[in-house]
């Protein structure tokens, strides 16, 4: 592992704390019919909300980490399987745009059980792109920052080298590669986004996300356990800005290739903790534990190909997530 740079790449934050209503700043996406997979979870019921008003929606999920009360009013709810070919030849009947977030997202689950991660998150994806083909649909993937592994460098560029440490990460390589030679194979218009850590309200528990537990302890008195010395850094970027990235990837002309979604900035996980304290208004005490074995050092997004190739740039700070999300779960 290197050291980190010298300096931190520069980062704008455009927005006021607890300014983080995406529909606010939305791209001009509309007139389309769209398909979300994985739509009443975290990431993709937000993503209906910012289209639905000005498209005509469709939500393909199945309810296994999602809820359908996320789903916005005036969508059209498939209650489905993304692994059944049937039930998403059906879903795509029709439409322009698809954005595919339906995944199996728990690293630990895809360790416990590495045919059920391809299934769900390398072979369906496949099928989508089939049935994208047949409708000449361009499809957005949601890739992962797990693809890189422990990064050589930092910030981690999408040319970087690859190593993942999970089958969730070779899976996302997997999805990866195979939106490439779509598109160069059949001229698919495809747009991966490797996602680093994506927070904010909706973001479901059982996955342990390091925010959400924070928000826990914190909401219950603490302590707030950190694994290792808490020196470890991570590029926490707020969901509203994943929406915005989503949105920019579904007008590109540059397509075929990956980016990298984050907020070029990291903190270290003490910091984090501190913050969540903070927004809190907790008297919870910081502590340490063991570190977990295998965990990743360092991680940062650069996000300089976004920025040129998508027009991408992140808008909320971490300080103004993490209050808006303390306010959307009653802790302020």
């Amino acid at each position: 592992m290197t050291d980190e740079p010298d300096a931190t790449p520069e980062r704008t934050t455009a927005v006021s704390e607890g300014d983080v209503n995406p529909t606010d700043r939305r791209i001009d996406v509309s007139d389309r019919t769209v398909l979300i997979t994985g739509g009443a979870g975290f990431v993709g019921s937000h993503l209906a909300e910012a289209l639905v008003g000005d498209n005509e929606v469709r939500v393909l999920d199945d309810l296994s980490g999602g809820a359908r009360e996320h789903v916005p009013a005036g969508t059209d709810f498939v209650e489905g399987d993304v692994c059944d070919s049937e039930t998403v030849a059906d879903a795509m009947d029709g439409v322009d745009l698809v954005f595919h977030e339906a995944a199996l997202v728990s690293v630990e689950d895809s360790v416990e059980n590495p045919p059920r991660s391809n299934r769900i998150n390398a072979a369906a994806t496949v099928n989508l792109l089939e049935q994208a083909r047949d409708e000449d649909a361009r499809v957005v993937l949601a890739s992962s920052a797990a693809v890189y592994g422990h990064p050589e460098t930092i910030p981690v560029s999408e040319a970087d080298s690859k190593d993942p440490t999970s089958p969730y990460g070779i899976d996302k390589l997997s999805l990866d590669h195979y939106a490439r030679r779509y598109h160069d194979l059949y001229g698919l218009e495809t747009v991966p986004l490797r996602y680093f850590n994506v927070y904010g309200p909706r973001q479901n528990p059982e996955y342990s996300a390091v925010v959400n537990v924070f928000f826990q302890q914190a909401a219950a008195g603490g302590p707030i356990t950190i694994e290792g010395d808490g020196e470890q850094t991570r590029d926490f970027v707020h969901v509203s800005d994943v929406v915005r990235a989503n949105l920019l990837a579904a007008t590109t002309d540059r397509v075929g290739e990956p980016f990298n979604v984050g907020t070029g900035h990291s903190v270290t996980v003490e910091e984090l903790a501190e913050t969540v304290v903070d927004v809190t208004d907790s008297e919870a005490e910081i502590t340490h534990v063991d570190p977990r074995p295998g965990d990743i050092r360092h991680s940062e997004a650069d996000i300089s190909k976004a920025r040129d190739g998508l027009g991408y740039e992140p808008t909320v700070s971490l300080e103004a997530g993490l209050r808006d999300l303390a306010d959307a779960q009653g802790l302020r």
